[in-house]
């Protein structure tokens, strides 16, 4: 459904999932099983991407969250965790 991304929208809401020419991307105000920007960004990772640098939930809040939310698409997006297990991670 088409909207306009405006300063109002997102004051208006607090998440949302774009399709853009680079592929899917969420914009997540708050997370399911997780909480706000601030309630996680002690769980998060920097990376640079294209120059600039983006904040990311690291790979075990991930898998904490997806869990959390309990959505289909999460519950089959959990290789992460088979990733983790690789790496000498455990939950």
């Amino acid at each position: 459904m088409p909207f306009t991304f405006d300063a109002a929208t997102l004051r208006r809401s607090l998440n949302f999932t774009l399709t853009t020419s680079l592929g899917a991307i969420d914009l997540l105000g708050e997370v399911a099983g997780g909480g706000t920007y601030d309630d996680l960004v002690g769980e998060s990772e920097s990376s640079a991407i294209r120059g600039a640098t983006v904040r990311r939930l690291s790979l075990r809040q991930l898998i904490l969250t997806k869990r959390a939310a309990g959505r289909p698409k999460d519950l089959v997006a959990l290789g992460e965790q088979a990733i983790l297990e690789e790496r000498g991670d455990r939950d």
